[in-house]
């Protein structure tokens, strides 16, 4: 399963930008169930991408560590069912 190895944001609150400590991730655009496909990103060596599903625009910041964003409400952990 993906989702324990790869972080995931989300955009529910309709950021302008949200900061990540990762350069690979995946995006699910708003919280269940009103997100979109869960999709990886990979900045590769930049720092920046734009989801093209919600257009969420996600920048790296170094400083944050690796599975981490800001703000960090943008932070999706799955609840059990």
């Amino acid at each position: 399963m993906a989702h324990g190895t790869t972080p995931h944001f989300h955009n529910t609150e309709g950021l302008r930008r949200i900061e990540v400590g990762s350069r690979e991730f995946q995006c699910i655009g708003a919280l269940p169930p009103f997100d979109h496909p869960h999709v990886f990103l990979d900045m590769g060596t930049d720092d920046e991408i734009i989801c093209p599903y919600c257009s969420t625009h996600y920048v790296f910041n170094s400083r944050l560590a690796a599975g981490t964003c800001n703000p960090a409400s943008a932070l999706y952990t799955a609840t059990a069912a």
